[in-house]
């Protein structure tokens, strides 16, 4: 009898290459990754290149190849979107995040496979509602995303519950509303790494980091709050799902507890032995109107159904992606 195989789309993307490093290590199943290498020189293919994974698959061929396999295949981890929150054009978001996420949720439903896909903080909006995961049709329903990519990831949650309650559904399907998450294997993103990434070549060189000048006056400059969690966090949450097939819904997958960035800034220098020097410049007005101050995410829904895992605390997670990822020659996972 054939192994027991898990499809991860995005598996060369940040999060899903972390999947990938844990469902590899994992060793009971073969792991199949799916997506776009995109220029080599990004270095995108380093995110997997330490990790024996049974096939590679194009996103174009993704469905030839999932009914070929169809009698092994577990479950897909659909980690493949248009992260972008600057992307312009609607359409591809679309087609990307929605028509694909519906046509795979089709294809396991029929097929018996699980699926596991990536929902966003995004889809809160500017958080004025708060950020409960709530996974029923009208409480999701209700929120109002600020830009495409939010609403495409919007309207698939209402698409996968509104299906689940008519009982057109995978065997275990969920949702992961992901935060702010930072680690290794982000460093082909460019502007949409994390503040981390971002500012570690200025720390490392001792330099001062830029931070956003606040323009809200509950907030002091670098006092805006992001709920900021260690990928292995979120990894751990994927991981738990796929041993607990009883479990289905839309769930946060944050730390629970919101930080400043400049909170984030020193310790990234602390992590860097570095004394800490920050400077601040105004938010772009082409982004201020829709800058978000506060988010966090209540983690109650999983940890009820079942979910013990901790939240690494900031300090923690920023030394360890400091110490053993972006200060060493060879920074990927």
């Amino acid at each position: 009898m054939a192994r027991r195989m898990i499809v991860v789309t995005g598996g060369a993307g940040f999060i899903g290459s972390n999947i990938v490093a844990r469902l590899c290590a994992d060793g009971s199943r073969d792991v199949v990754v799916c997506d776009r290498m995109e220029e080599a020189a990004l270095g995108k293919w380093k995110n997997i290149a330490k990790h024996r994974i049974a096939d590679f698959w194009q996103p174009e061929e993704l469905f030839e190849k999932l009914e070929r396999h169809a009698e092994a295949i577990e479950a897909v981890v659909h980690m493949g979107a248009i992260s972008s929150t600057t992307e312009a054009d609607a359409d591809l978001i679309m087609r990307t995040n929605f028509s694909l996420s519906r046509d795979l949720w089709d294809w396991c439903a029929l097929r018996d496979a699980r699926l596991i896909y990536a929902s966003s903080a995004a889809t809160y909006g500017d958080g004025e509602g708060g950020f409960e995961d709530d996974d029923d049709l009208e409480s999701l329903s209700a929120l109002r995303p600020l830009n495409a990519y939010g609403y495409s990831k919007y309207l698939f949650d209402q698409y996968a519950v509104r299906q689940a309650d008519e009982g057109h559904a995978p065997s275990q399907w969920a949702g992961l509303k992901f935060f702010n998450v930072y680690g290794p294997n982000e460093y082909h993103k460019g502007g949409m790494k994390s503040v981390v990434a971002q500012i570690w070549p200025r720390v490392q060189a001792g330099e001062p980091v830029t931070l956003f000048r606040s323009h809200n006056p509950n907030y002091p400059d670098g006092g805006q709050m992001r709920d900021f969690v260690f990928v292995e966090d979120v990894v751990d949450i994927v991981e738990w799902l796929l041993a607990t097939p009883t479990v289905s819904g839309v769930f946060n997958a944050g730390s629970g507890q919101a930080r400043s960035f400049l909170d984030l800034a020193h310790a990234t220098f602390a992590a860097a032995g570095k004394a800490p020097a920050i400077e601040y410049v105004d938010t772009p007005l082409s982004i201020r109107d829709k800058y978000q101050y506060f988010t966090e995410a209540s983690m109650d829904r999983i940890r009820a159904a079942g979910f013990e895992g901790q939240s690494t605390p900031l300090e923690e997670g920023v030394r360890r992606y400091v110490q053993q990822f972006l200060s060493q020659s060879d920074p990927w996972r």
